[in-house]
């Protein structure tokens, strides 16, 4: 009993980590929308966008993440950071490591640029360099998402309570209250009978869509919320090519290559709702709206 209690310890993560280190280019370019004010417009110009002021009581969206991360039982939060990302310190604490905010302990790690480039290199070298900046990381299973998506507390507790040491949450596409040009650019998640992946299928058409559906009828798609092994993962995180394309390391890829090595590695959790997301200006008036309904005025950690 005390060996399985300790094995499924193992397996269950007390740790995110959330990625905020992109430039928000899509968030600074110009909008007509007519539901934003000019202080929302200069801070979507300025800062992060998960840093915009557009909670209840003027908070921005990263408190709402953070309170459901604790709600779904995590205990360390990392946020990565890029290198001109020092007003999450003003938020969340002004140390690098061991911040306590309202009973999460946060750390920072930094994503840094590479010289011949001005924006960071993408997703799986930001959670590459959390774990070479946090080396515990290595030895622990762990939960990675966006900082711009407000994943729910029951989709947070299930990715980190989930058995399977490797995992993502596997969304219902139909599900998703997005605009339909939106929801037809997402990757497909193929999956087979079980639920592990087998393949991503970036920009289908709506015919390919239709032939990679699950064993329940659901076109799936991932909104970047997994669980990582870290000691399984980082020789893959280390070796990730760069997008032809889209010229970034990319979690996706990094998947897709532990999967070639090590089938049935990723098991996916078939979720249906919709996942809250800040991308543009326009998204601002969505999600203000959202936290209005949702969320109390004060939120109660």
């Amino acid at each position: 009993m005390v060996v399985q209690e300790f094995y499924n310890n193992k397996k269950m993560c007390n740790s995110l980590v959330i990625l905020a280190g992109g430039m928000s280019s899509r968030m600074k370019k110009p909008t007509t929308a007519i539901s934003i004010t000019s202080k929302e417009t200069e801070q979507a110009n300025e800062r992060s966008k998960s840093l915009i002021s557009i909670g209840n009581s003027g908070r921005p969206l990263m408190d709402y993440l953070l309170y459901n991360a604790k709600k779904a039982g995590y205990k360390n939060i990392y946020i990565v950071i890029n290198e001109k990302g020092g007003m999450f310190k003003e938020f969340y604490g002004k140390q690098k490591t061991n911040n306590q905010f309202n009973g999460l302990n946060i750390s920072f790690a930094i994503q840094y640029i590479p010289e011949n480039r001005v924006k960071p290199m993408g997703t799986a070298d930001a959670v590459l360099q959390a774990l070479e900046q946090f080396t515990a990381l290595k030895q622990q299973t762990f939960s990675v998402c966006n900082s711009d998506n407000l994943y729910s507390v029951t989709a947070l507790q299930r990715i980190r309570e989930v058995q399977s040491t490797n995992a993502f949450i596997s969304f219902d596409r139909d599900a998703l209250a997005f605009s339909l040009k939106k929801i037809y650019a997402f990757a497909i998640m193929n999956v087979d009978s079980n639920n592990y992946l087998k393949d991503i299928i970036e920009k289908p058409s709506m015919e390919e869509a239709k032939q990679y559906k699950d064993k329940n009828g659901k076109i799936r798609v991932s909104m970047n919320i997994f669980k990582l092994d870290g000691n399984m993962i980082y020789p893959y995180l280390k070796r990730c090519p760069v997008h032809p394309i889209r010229n970034e390391k990319e979690l996706p890829t990094v998947v897709l290559n532990c999967i070639s090595d090590y089938p049935e590695s990723f098991l996916g959790i078939p979720f249906s709702e919709h996942v809250p997301d800040l991308t543009s200006k326009e998204d601002i008036a969505v999600i203000k709206s959202y936290l209005k309904e949702h969320y109390p005025s004060i939120l109660k950690w």
